[in-house]
């Protein structure tokens, strides 16, 4: 492919991809681990702090991995 604009669009819709198959993850796996009963119209304070530490742990590691594989 010599289109540097389409390699540029199709690397920008890879990123998009696995951004949302992240989240996707992230919102799976935090849900699982925090949300332990049926959720009301709000988080407990609990459950929210959880939810927050699990989301940022997530993200944390996924840059290490993702800095890691970039250093190979």
């Amino acid at each position: 492919m010599d289109n540097p604009e389409m390699q540029r669009f199709l690397q920008q819709e890879q990123q998009k991809a696995m951004m949302n198959e992240m989240v996707g993850k992230l919102t799976s796996v935090c849900w699982d681990k925090c949300i332990t009963s049926a959720p009301g119209s709000k988080f407990s304070s609990g459950e929210s702090t959880c939810l927050t530490n699990c989301a940022q742990r997530f993200l944390d590691m996924s840059v290490m991995i993702a800095k890691r594989f970039e250093m190979k």
